[in-house]
């Protein structure tokens, strides 16, 4: 199998392994940028709602749409760091992971759009008959104020940790995608979202399951 398929069935597996209480699964998947986080996690939900069973009905939850809009971090002094912990609305993004566990009713949130560079608020839908969440981003396991207590809140976690020159690689080629010119493609990938993915290897809380590129 393709790398991408074997860490797609070691999550499986991970997500077999733990207990059924009629409750909700809440399945953490951190990563730095370019890790390749939000294609996996959509792999994963995709190969449990293919099951067809009700107990493995699987929805997707990113982090992305807690980006402080492009205003806050200009009022902050931010916009140039963005992507980095301190400009993602923390706060609301815990209240959220304190309620997935609530199936009564449809939980909304944000979504982010990278093409318009801004939030999209309540476009995120988790249906109540969703059994198994799965939520994907870098900051998952960070070990620092106001991230740290997350952990509790997933009932297993994941980390894909890849090399920095596939990082490196991989940041450039999608900036390139976004249409940025090739050198400011490389300072995009560089200045920031390679500062960002050693943060995240170097800080974050180990995870129940770590998985190379």
């Amino acid at each position: 199998m393709e790398g991408r398929e074997v860490q797609t069935r070691a999550i499986l597996d991970l997500v077999d392994s733990l207990p059924r209480d009629g409750g909700r699964v809440v399945l953490g998947i951190a990563g730095p940028p370019g890790s390749g986080k939000s294609t996996i996690a959509a792999a994963v939900v995709a190969a449990l709602n293919a099951r067809g069973n009700r107990a493995d009905a699987a929805g997707l939850v990113p982090m992305d749409g807690f980006h402080l809009d492009n205003e806050e971090l200009d009022a902050r002094n931010l916009r140039a760091v963005k992507g980095a912990p301190e400009t993602f609305d923390v706060i609301g993004f815990g209240n959220l992971l304190r309620r997935l566990r609530d199936d009564r009713s449809v939980i909304r949130y944000p979504l982010f759009s990278r093409t318009e560079d801004r939030t999209l608020p309540g476009c995120g839908e988790l249906p109540p008959d969703r059994r198994i969440v799965v939520v994907e981003g870098n900051y998952l396991l960070l070990g620092i104020e106001g991230w740290s207590s997350f952990k509790p809140l997933f009932d297993a976690t994941v980390m894909l940790s890849p090399p920095m020159d596939v990082l490196e690689e991989r940041l450039i080629a999608r900036w390139l995608q976004y249409g940025l010119p090739h050198e400011q493609a490389l300072a995009r990938a560089r200045l920031n979202d390679l500062a960002n993915a050693r943060r995240v290897l170097a800080e974050s809380i180990t995870a129940d399951l770590t998985l190379p590129a």
